[in-house]
């Protein structure tokens, strides 16, 4: 029976899962609620399951039972799922909307969890195909906690006991493309994410007299007018930046002029040469700014997520695997996607790749559609077994490839009598 087959069979209790998740979001590092679930889906499987100590993190190994020959390590793989939610309140009225106040799975880390969940309990059924070991990384902090990070230096990549040969994750989206398309890129996939954090230091006065003050509104909006402008004429546009003023505070009342102003902005870059460059160009430019008008400014600039780029041999393996599948049902991203992603951490450590998976509902027009973050954002259950069914396929088809490639790099006294490969389906 088919990989497919099989994810199908799991659909009721993959809902199930991906519909507990979503009534009870949690945010942040801390899920332990979250975690709780995952670990109560996990129990029984026959895997060796370990908790963080920084997070409510859950590492899951699964030992594949093929006997490989012995030559080298055991092939590795990982597969990765976030869980965390975002501080939105859920506008989206689904039956099974959050119950939490003022958060929502409004990026589908939801069916993430639930989709790897499917994939663990394939892989579990399967384990006498599987030439090697699979790492089920389910991380919290994806939403800007940095949770991948954490997970790395608590040694997630070697849990099987050696650092794993490629990793794999996955993310839905429910706009850009139509329901069911799945879609990858080589190399730069999505935008490095760093924060910009700015105070504005004047003297406050009367708003009737602004020559006896040192107002710093005016300065504030200046500043903000030179950063849109900044980027346009100093960096290449074939190699773009984003700069996104989102908050912006000055002020008690319309006619006093206040000591200070502060605003926040986030910045994606799609290269580490034009990164490193606003690092430099942004406080070199509010600072002049800040001088001619008499005025000081704290300029804090924070690196967040690098840049998420997959291994091209990875990526291909991934589209392969896609195919073999659910023929038809895959795309290249054209350019790389403004968003940022904490897996970069992983991609930078171990070759590996990052697939897309459209869940917009059927007959939705993906162009119009809410898109991720919003609090009218709709991810359709009925992808959730054609994810699980990847995952698994994967961790299958990766641990297969590496096993051959041991094989054929072994002496030939340490060969097996027998060369026959595992099934992957």
């Amino acid at each position: 029976m088919a990989i497919t087959d099989d994810a199908r069979g799991l659909h009721d209790q993959l809902i199930q899962w991906r519909h507990a998740f979503h009534q009870a979001p949690e945010i942040g590092l801390e899920l332990p609620r979250t975690q709780e679930k995952v670990l109560a889906a996990l129990d029984g499987l026959g895997l060796e399951v370990s908790t963080g100590t920084d997070t409510t993190s859950v590492t899951a190994v699964l030992r594949g039972t093929v006997d490989a020959t012995g030559a080298g390590d055991r092939p590795a793989v990982l597969l990765r799922a976030d869980m965390d939610a975002l501080p939105v309140q859920e506008r989206t009225g689904v039956g099974y909307t959050s119950r939490i106040d003022g958060a929502m799975h409004a990026c589908g880390h939801d069916l993430h969890t639930a989709m790897l969940l499917g994939a663990a309990t394939l892989l579990a059924d399967g384990r006498h195909r599987i030439a090697g070991d699979v790492v089920f990384m389910f991380q919290p902090g994806e939403e800007g906690y940095d949770g991948a990070s954490v997970m790395v230096r608590e040694g997630v990549l070697d849990a099987a006991g050696r650092r794993v040969d490629a990793a794999f994750g996955m993310h839905v989206f429910s706009s850009l493309e139509p329901h069911g398309r799945f879609v990858t890129r080589p190399g730069v996939m999505m935008s490095a994410s760093d924060g910009l954090f700015v105070r504005v230091l004047g003297a406050g006065g009367h708003g009737s007299a602004p020559h006896a003050a040192k107002d710093p509104v005016t300065v504030t909006a200046e500043m903000i007018l030179a950063l849109q402008t900044m980027v346009t004429r100093q960096f290449d546009m074939f190699d773009p930046t984003v700069l996104t003023v989102g908050r912006l505070a000055a002020g008690t009342k319309r006619n006093v002029i206040p000591d200070t102003a502060e605003f926040d902005a986030t910045i994606r870059t799609f290269s580490e040469a034009n990164r490193e460059r606003m690092q430099t160009a942004i406080p070199r430019l509010l600072e002049g700014i800040a001088h001619a008008h008499g005025l000081e400014v704290e300029v804090t600039y924070i690196p967040e997520y690098p840049l998420t780029i997959t291994d091209t041999a990875e990526t291909e393996f991934a589209e392969a695997t896609i195919a073999e599948l659910f023929d038809g049902r895959h795309s290249r991203l054209a350019q790389p996607l403004s968003g940022s992603e904490d897996f970069s951490r992983v991609l930078a450590e171990v070759p590996g790749s990052f697939v897309g998976l459209s869940a917009v509902p059927e007959g939705v027009d993906p162009a119009t559609s809410a898109f991720n973050h919003s609090p009218y954002a709709t991810f359709d259950d009925a992808v959730l077994a054609d994810g699980a069914a990847v995952y698994a396929q994967l961790a299958l088809s990766k641990t297969a490839q590496l096993s051959a490639a041991q094989l054929s790099a072994a002496p030939l006294s340490a060969a097996p009598l027998s060369t026959a490969q595992p099934a992957v389906r």
